[in-house]
């Protein structure tokens, strides 16, 4: 069973669809005792960084995220959310990881990224299988400096190199949408669940 965090933050049902394509049980809560004792958690998310981290204090989410010791994948702004700090909104994130969230640099290039872009893979178990320059699929304005660069899993190009999944521990991320990325986030999902 993989428990999708439900915190108002919209992009549920595309997860949990791609998740029940491949053959796997799902929950969508918001209950904070189903959190701290899941199995596998996703914690997806578009939308405003501080909005969403209102949310999860509101709700008493974001404690039971940070007690967890399940693996857990973020996606897009949930990637954002287990960091220390962003730009957008001058607000604390879950602070599960090191660095922060900025602006993407002003490279003459269209911000927010939107749309397929091919991946520098660096390793980890979400990309096993999975070529390099595979193309995923983005919508963000906001990317990541994590403190520690070894967490780091993959970049994508877009006028600098961009930060776009981490993997530490019981902790992995993507900015990008796996549930959007046909065959290849399905394969990525895959292996997250294989975990």
């Amino acid at each position: 069973m993989i428990t999708i965090i439900d915190y108002g933050a919209g992009n549920l049902k595309s997860v949990e669809k791609a998740l029940n394509f491949l053959g796997y049980k799902t929950e969508v809560t918001d209950n904070p005792d189903k959190i701290k004792n899941a199995e596998k958690l996703i914690l997806p998310g578009v939308g405003s960084f501080k909005n969403s981290m209102d949310k999860l204090h509101e709700r008493g989410l974001a404690e039971a995220i940070k007690g967890v010791s399940a693996p857990l994948l973020g996606i897009c702004l949930g990637l954002q959310l287990l960091f220390e700090y962003s730009e957008e909104g001058d607000c604390e994130g879950l602070g599960m990881l090191e660095g922060r969230i900025k602006k993407i640099p002003d490279c003459g290039l269209k911000i927010p990224q939107i749309g397929w872009n091919s991946l520098n893979i660096r390793g980890g178990r979400l990309f096993e299988g999975v070529k390099n320059k595979s193309y995923v699929y983005f919508v963000h304005s906001y990317c990541l400096d994590a403190r520690d660069k070894g967490v780091v899993s993959a970049t994508v190009s877009y006028g600098a190199e961009l930060e776009i999944a981490v993997e530490y521990k019981n902790l992995f991320a993507t900015q990008f949408h796996p549930e959007k990325s046909g065959g290849v986030g399905l394969r990525i999902l895959e292996n997250f669940a294989k975990i």
